[in-house]
């Protein structure tokens, strides 16, 4: 499927869109490795679009005392496809998500 032909000024106001909606994103990892937010309340705001289109790898790997490694093992174990994203997240995964790391 082609993608549709933009114009300059909705080529800008997209991109513009795609660097705050990144900005925000890097703000959340930040507050999460700082310990300012925690795991059960960004797993909580799931319906945000900025929170929800965050991938599930990238949220573990932004918890204190968690790396590259330690999250694919969650997951792994968890059932958690690497490229699932909060907002595809199952309740019980949540769950699952908060007993382990909790």
């Amino acid at each position: 499927m082609a993608l549709p032909k933009l114009s300059d000024a909705d080529r800008k106001a997209a991109l513009k869109k795609a660097v705050e909606t990144r900005q925000k994103r890097a703000e959340l990892k930040t507050k999460i490795k700082e310990g300012k937010v925690s795991l059960t309340e960004v797993l909580n705001k799931a319906s945000d679009p900025i929170v929800g289109r965050m991938k599930v790898s990238d949220l573990l790997g932004s918890l204190p005392k968690i790396g590259k490694v330690r999250s694919q093992k969650i997951m792994e174990q968890l059932k958690i496809s690497s490229s699932r994203r909060i907002a595809g997240l199952g309740s019980r995964q949540k769950d699952q998500l908060i007993k382990e790391l909790v």
